[in-house]
């Protein structure tokens, strides 16, 4: 071979790996223009229940030195504060299928202890109806409250309403006075009941009995107080999801013209360790989103709605969630006590990415719980910590609003194992074309709001990051979620994962690029002009 062709060929092969790495660059394309809708403020959710050591020893420990004058825990207080949580369901669960309100309002020397079966230990009823409304009224967040539907009455339900949201005049109005409390609590957001499709639940019914007994409670309740939102139980994780003839379709049949949201769980997990395949559960949740939006859609043509908005999704349950999930780690005092680490908190901020990609429909979510049970708070009897899901939470709940956008995503991606175990047992999925960059992006005055989780566990990810109207301006800001491993952990003594500032990008023209680090979850926040 000449020298001349030599040289010919070093410098194609050169110019082929140049363009080999300039093509590999990820591409996230951002229009203003195209969006999906406003991104409701209630999908920054939380929930407590009378579960474990989430209200006793987490909320509400009157016994504890940094407990205020209401028992509640002033380190809990602020670190659930930092959430900015919009809206937290109470009491359950599956609590509530067997919780009578009744139980725990009046003097607290006269509420009675009762055996609490769906969790398998003794409530108290120390805490109740209004000391949850003055948790709620201290840390800024909507009250949810879910009405017994198992052992319940469609009675009883009403009368609560009666109790909460009357002024005065009815007899469980004055009841609520004469407990100390003038003034109605004014709770906007009622369930009827929690997974009634469920064989665990107490009380379970099939779809036909709960369409019944949630549409004449929905009746009572109404007629109480006309203002409220009602959510129906939807389909928990256990039930098949595209079956035509299902759970959801049943009740959005039956109840369309009566509930404003559907309720819908979700729990993933790791328990074959397998990195990859659990970074794509949260596409499991978005095709149930769509699944149940379609189902939705197909309701709405012949619904008689008298000009309200159509029935939207709310994911009131939302976790990762099995290690602590069978035998004696799922009861008692210390039940619900999952430990979590950096991979569990990119599975968050990916489900978080769902619910801003899905604004349209999704207008509510919960994480489950706030405190000690599958939460991003953990305590003992001196001290708290902040778990790694805590800081996508906080992120989004702080940073993440105005409006969704219809964001183009041009990525590698992987297949995951067929038929994996996505964390419960019962169900299994496979994955195509699960793209490592997982993207959601909003829209607000003129700042652009851009979420990233990148999934590669050992490769940054280099992406240009091009608006499409307009141009970028100004100094863009970076947030981090990461840590030195998937498997980083914090606890009291140590900090290992949290979010941390890095240094701001100065944006010009309608191109910024940036490398996302392996195994990270970044915000990125800037302007557009």
């Amino acid at each position: 071979m000449t020298y001349l062709k030599q040289f010919a060929l070093i410098l194609i092969l050169i110019v082929s790996s140049f363009g080999l790495a300039i093509a590999q660059n990820a591409r996230i394309k951002i229009d203003t223009d195209r969006t999906i809708g406003d991104v409701s403020p209630l999908i920054y959710g939380n929930f407590v229940e009378h579960l474990g050591r989430c209200v006793y020893g987490g909320i509400y420990d009157p016994d504890s030195p940094k407990a205020d004058e209401r028992g509640f825990r002033t380190d809990v207080l602020d670190a659930v504060k930092g959430l900015n949580v919009s809206i937290t369901r109470y009491p359950g669960g599956n609590f509530v299928s067997n919780y009578h309100w009744l139980d725990g309002v009046g003097p607290k020397e006269e509420r009675k202890t009762r055996m609490e079966l769906a969790w398998h230990r003794l409530e108290p009823n120390l805490f109740g109806t209004n000391e949850f409304i003055e948790f709620a009224k201290e840390i800024d967040t909507a009250p949810y409250f879910a009405v017994n539907m198992g052992t319940g009455t469609i009675e009883e339900a009403q009368q609560w309403v009666e109790y909460c949201n009357i002024e005065s005049g009815p007899y469980y109005a004055e009841l609520r006075k004469h407990h100390g409390y003038p003034e109605p609590h004014n709770i906007k957001y009622w369930s009827l009941g929690n997974e009634m499709d469920g064989f665990w639940q107490m009380g379970h019914l099939n779809a036909e009995d709960y369409s019944k007994k949630a549409r004449e409670a929905a009746k009572l309740m109404r007629l109480t107080d006309p203002s409220i939102k009602l959510i129906a139980a939807g389909s928990s994780n256990y039930r098949p999801w595209a079956d035509p003839d299902g759970w959801n379709s049943a009740i959005l049949s039956e109840l369309k013209d009566v509930v404003d949201y559907i309720a819908l769980h979700i729990y993933v997990g790791n328990p074959d360790d397998n990195y990859y395949n659990f970074m794509s559960t949260p596409q499991v949740m978005d095709q149930r989103t769509q699944i149940v939006k379609g189902m939705i859609a197909r309701e709405m043509r012949t619904a008689d709605r008298e000009g309200r908005d159509p029935i939207y999704i709310a994911w009131d349950e939302y976790n990762v969630w099995y290690r602590a999930r069978r035998g004696e780690s799922a009861r008692g005092e210390r039940a619900l006590e999952e430990k979590y680490n950096l991979e569990d908190a990119l599975v968050i901020a990916g489900f978080l990415n769902v619910f801003v990609r899905n604004a349209d429909v999704v207008k509510m979510a919960n994480m489950a719980q706030l405190v000690n049970v599958i939460a991003p708070i953990f305590t003992n009897e001196e001290d708290m910590f902040k778990q790694t899901i805590y800081f996508p939470l906080q992120l989004f709940a702080n940073h993440v609003k105005g409006t969704s956008l219809d964001v183009f995503v041009d990525c590698e991606t992987y297949d995951t194992d067929e038929d994996f175990n996505i964390g419960l047992g019962e169900l299994t999925t496979t994955q195509t074309e699960v793209p490592y960059l997982d993207v959601s992006a909003t829209y607000d005055n003129g700042e652009v709001t851009i979420c990233v989780v990148n999934r590669h566990r050992d490769q940054a990810i280099t992406t240009d990051i091009i608006s499409q109207t307009g141009e970028f301006t100004g100094n863009m800001e970076i947030y981090e979620v990461n840590g030195p491993d998937i498997k980083s952990m914090n606890d009291f003594d140590k900090t290992t994962v949290e979010t941390k500032q890095k240094e701001d990008i100065k944006a010009k023209g309608d191109k910024v690029t940036y490398s996302f680090p392996p195994h990270s979850f970044t915000l990125i926040k800037g302007r557009v002009k």
